[in-house]
């Protein structure tokens, strides 16, 4: 076939006789008599080949043929290709030496003369000079920019040879947030329909959180995370006596008053579809669990912990411990997790296997590319009885007055979120969450209930910006039959702690907005509004007023 695409290149005279004297030899050999007189009409050369000027005129030459793309270049890029007048190439044919040789001669004369086109305007020696006389006049300039171009490459050096490391990656962030709260009333000592109890918390004060990562790439699968936090400051608890706690805690309210290991945990790409996250610190579910709510962040998305995702995915305040992380469809995945608090601190009820430890895992899927949905159950040990969200009611089994200590609980969850984006400016969303707790070893459970539906409105007025609306229910104790001196609600009551849920709901309202200056900075200003906190019906509304500032890098 290579013979063929050179052979087609003669031109003329020559080009008639090679063919002819290639037919009457082939036929001779084939057949035993003399070609001249068995040459068949179609084939007659008495007619020179037509020059083509695209392959697709040759009807013997198919897309699939090996050489067609050496063929197409031939014919289309240098024209020295030629057909048979019955527009046939006949690839297939042997040539002799002298064929060959005239072919590569005629694509050769065609390359000259393309050569000899594309330099006719190549620079004149008066361009030359007038290209000397201008590099001599600005000799000056030219000499300066050669020694920032010199400069620069010298900054460069110094600067991979002092780089923090070429395999750690620094980054961080700091939030600095301004609140404060309304003047109200609870009915709270005791909850009695009276209300008895000024709000201590009242004030504005300041909280700040300055977090910083290391990301260390250990192979081009794994690397290290490691997570420094230095939290100041907290919001006052709204009552100071022992039954109540504060009814909102900020995302980023989280004091250490020093600086503390946060994360400390190994990540590693199994394969292309799982994933794999051991470590003593920073295992939890919110960090191993895909979030459903895309703009799930406490330095950039919603002002409470509580809007940032059901609290059930917060239970265990894991610390040490494994998760997984499956995608084994295009469009959904699995996620689990086995973690325990405070595992680094071996003990009676403090190690990774007896003390405070849960299980959860999810199910994510995404049926279309606007749509969220995620499942998810959770199995948390309690040994003091509290489940750890910091949110709503989450402390579940009253303290015991002779011991000083609450019942330990086991917990089994459920829950579901999901989130539609609607446009590319508005996405909304919702979950519910239940729970159902013990104690080992005795009757009766007390049940739990949360919600929260929202609406997110993404570069809101301004690329880069959001605005948030939240309205929801914090997990509520719906209903208590533990044994006698156990059950949170009628211990808030009577202190006598007998069977019963809450008297009322809390509702919590939160509407937020933030102001993206520059990629790294960020002011969002925002209102919480509490209706019957603390569950408790006869207890004031409470207003919080907040501004957060975010800076990152």
């Amino acid at each position: 076939m290579l013979a063929w695409l050179l052979i087609a290149g003669v031109n003329g005279v020559a080009q008639k006789a090679l063919a002819q004297e290639y037919i009457n030899t082939e036929i001779t050999q084939q057949l035993g008599v003399k070609g001249d007189n068995i040459i068949p009409s179609s084939l007659s050369l008495e007619e020179p080949m037509a020059q083509v000027t695209s392959v697709s005129q040759l009807k013997d030459v198919q897309p699939n043929d090996w050489a067609f793309q050496a063929l197409q270049s031939l014919v289309e890029r240098y024209g020295c290709i030629a057909g048979y007048p019955d527009s046939s190439y006949r690839g297939n044919r042997a040539l002799t030496r002298y064929e060959f040789a005239a072919g590569v001669n005629a694509c050769l004369d065609r390359v000259n003369e393309l050569i000899a086109t594309a330099t006719s305007d190549l620079a004149t020696r008066e361009d030359l000079a007038i290209l000397q006389k201008l590099q001599s006049e600005f000799a000056p300039e030219l000499a300066t920019l050669r020694g920032r171009v010199d400069s620069l490459e010298a900054k460069t050096t110094e600067i991979e040879a002092n780089q923090f490391s070429t395999t750690t990656k620094l980054s961080g962030l700091l939030i600095v947030g301004i609140q404060g709260r309304t003047n109200n009333r609870g009915d709270v000592n005791p909850r009695d329909g009276q209300k008895d109890t000024d709000d201590a918390g009242t004030n504005t004060n300041v909280l700040s959180l300055a977090q910083l990562y290391l990301t260390s790439q250990i192979t081009p699968t794994s690397y290290l995370f490691t997570g420094l936090i230095d939290g100041r400051g907290k919001t006052t608890p709204r009552f100071t006596n022992s039954v109540s706690r504060n009814d909102v805690l900020l995302g980023y309210e989280f004091p250490t008053d020093s600086l503390i290991v946060s994360d400390l945990n190994f990540h590693w790409l199994v394969t292309d579809n799982l994933a794999v996250m051991v470590g003593t610190e920073g295992v939890s579910m919110p960090a191993a669990f895909r979030g459903p709510n895309r703009v799930e962040s406490a330095a950039t998305g919603p002002l409470s912990y509580f809007a940032q995702r059901n609290p059930i995915l917060n239970m265990g305040y894991g610390h040490g411990g494994i998760a997984i992380d499956w995608q084994f469809a295009k469009r959904a995945s699995l996620q689990a997790i086995y973690t325990s608090y405070l595992p680094g601190n071996p003990g009676k009820n403090s190690g990774l296997f007896d003390g405070t430890t849960t299980t959860g895992v999810q199910l994510l899927l995404t049926p279309t590319d606007t749509l969220d949905l995620s499942l998810y159950y959770v199995n948390n040990y309690s040994s003091d009885g509290c489940l750890l969200t910091f949110v709503g009611d989450e402390c579940l089994t009253a303290v015991n007055t002779t011991t000083g200590k609450s019942a330990p609980l086991q917990t089994n969850a459920i829950g579901a979120t999901v989130t539609w984006q609607i446009s590319p400016y508005i996405s909304a969303g919702a979950w519910g969450g239940y729970t159902k707790s013990y104690i080992p070893g005795l009757s009766g459970h007390v049940e739990t209930t949360n919600y929260m539906v929202f609406l997110n409105f993404p570069d809101l007025f301004a690329r880069g910006n959001l605005g948030g609306i939240y309205v929801g229910q914090p997990p509520k104790i719906t209903s208590s039959d533990l044994p006698i001196g156990n059950n949170v609600p009628d211990f808030v009551n009577t202190g006598l702690g007998r069977a019963g849920g809450q008297p009322g709901t809390t509702t919590q309202i939160e509407a937020f907005y933030r102001f993206q200056l520059t990629d790294n900075i960020s002011i969002t200003p925002g209102v919480i509004h509490i209706l019957q906190p603390g569950n408790t019906p006869d207890s004031d509304s409470v207003t919080v007023g907040i501004l957060r500032s975010t800076f990152s890098f």
